[in-house]
């Protein structure tokens, strides 16, 4: 899958998942980030972080994994965010997120807003829209891009910090939007959509005008859609440690695959290979080698 970078903006929270044997880096867009940079593609994280130890240690990992830090702020008047992660019997995460933290009030830059007109993808969510700035940072940002820069949409839904007009206005900024079977569930019941599964997905896809929608089913594995093909993938049988991060993984895979020009049977095969590694680890943040060569059993 080797091919020239492409320069990929992710928009929003970078953050300690604080889980009860001690922390781990983390936070959606951070997350995309740093499986964006393990497939060879040039990604950069735009977030906040405040001037306390956690954010100097944020900062300290992101470069020793070669992260770039540019365009992550430092904040002298809020913390770097923390959420308490809980798992349950399956690995399957609760988060408990900290309110009022850096990565909720990043700021409008002259040298950002320039930088983003390189972007050849913004990944951005909605979890890291739910304060006033941060939100109308991001959308300012989505306005700066070039007419062929590819906008993604990882919904991210967390309790409480979401509602249907955030929600709408995401999905109309998007090209592509990536959810879970959950997220499909309470976006169906919020714009009142009825149907199975596909019928569900082809109503976005249309409604809101979105070239690809992949839909990550758990063990269950994922579909990928656009106007012309769809393709299910049963999942790989694994034996999972956490899920955190690893739908973060499938989402930066399937940005790199968009963008390497693959076709979506191949990408969705690729995206679950990868968030299926992930979950056998744990954290967010997992090294993945060499990918291709490790073998996974379909369900």
């Amino acid at each position: 899958m080797k091919k020239s970078a492409k320069t990929i903006f992710s928009l929003g929270e970078i953050l300690w998942d604080i889980f009860p044997e001690g922390k781990q880096i983390g936070g959606a867009p951070a997350n995309v980030v740093f499986y964006l940079s393990r497939l060879d593609e040039n990604p950069v994280l735009v977030s906040r972080v405040g001037t306390d130890s956690l954010g100097e240690e944020a900062l300290a990992v992101c470069q020793n994994c070669s992260l770039k830090t540019d365009f992550i702020q430092k904040d002298e008047v809020h913390c770097t965010g923390k959420v308490n992660v809980h798992l349950d019997s399956q690995g399957v995460p609760r988060f408990e997120i900290q309110d009022n933290v850096a990565w909720d009030f990043i700021e409008e830059s002259p040298p950002l807003f320039l930088a983003i007109k390189e972007a050849d993808a913004v990944c951005f969510g909605t979890l890291a829209q739910r304060h006033e700035k941060s939100r109308t940072t991001i959308r300012r940002l989505l306005e700066q891009t070039r007419t062929d820069c590819l906008k993604v949409l990882d919904l991210n839904l967390r309790f409480p910090y979401f509602d249907k007009e955030l929600i709408e206005a995401s999905l109309r900024m998007a090209d592509v939007l990536k959810l879970n079977s959950d997220e499909l569930a309470i976006v169906s019941e919020l714009f009142s959509l009825n149907g199975v599964e596909l019928e569900l997905l082809r109503t976005l896809l249309e409604k809101f005008s979105i070239k690809v929608i992949g839909l990550t089913t758990g063990e269950n594995g994922s579909i990928l859609l656009s106007d012309e093909k769809e393709f299910r993938h049963p999942g790989y049988c694994i034996s999972a440690v956490d899920t955190v991060g690893a739908g973060d993984a499938f989402t930066a895979a399937l940005v790199h695959g968009l963008l390497s020009g693959l076709e979506l049977e191949e990408i969705n095969d690729f995206a679950n290979r990868l968030a299926s590694l992930v979950c056998t680890k744990k954290g967010a943040w997992v090294e993945i080698g060499h990918l291709e060569s490790i073998k996974f059993n379909n369900l």
